[in-house]
């Protein structure tokens, strides 16, 4: 991922209604009326975090007539993973040799 694609990611999950969606979808494909109804929000609303999570590729739609499918793509998120594991798994013992 380069670094467009990681800020995109992370402005995805910085909202609590899109971490929200994200926790719906953990379950699987999910129509955007029962994300409406979980949620509570309005239409532009969802349309608006909707668009964020789908730019960022965490989250991919299908049409079905008038209706919009979302999910998990666990391809993202697997970089994702991928991404942050890099921190956790660096040395730790590198001292700075600034003078």
């Amino acid at each position: 991922m380069n670094n467009l694609e990681i800020a995109n990611l992370f402005k995805a999950l910085c909202d609590e209604n899109r971490v929200t969606i994200m926790e719906l979808l953990k379950s699987g494909e999910k129509c955007a009326c029962i994300l409406l109804e979980e949620l509570q929000i309005g239409q532009s609303t969802l349309s608006h975090h909707m668009k964020i999570l789908c730019d960022s590729k965490m989250v991919v739609s299908r049409k079905e007539g008038k209706w919009t499918y979302y999910s998990v793509n666990e391809n993202k998120i697997e970089e994702a993973t991928h991404y942050l594991t890099t921190f956790s798994t660096s040395k730790k013992d590198k001292k700075c040799l600034c003078k």
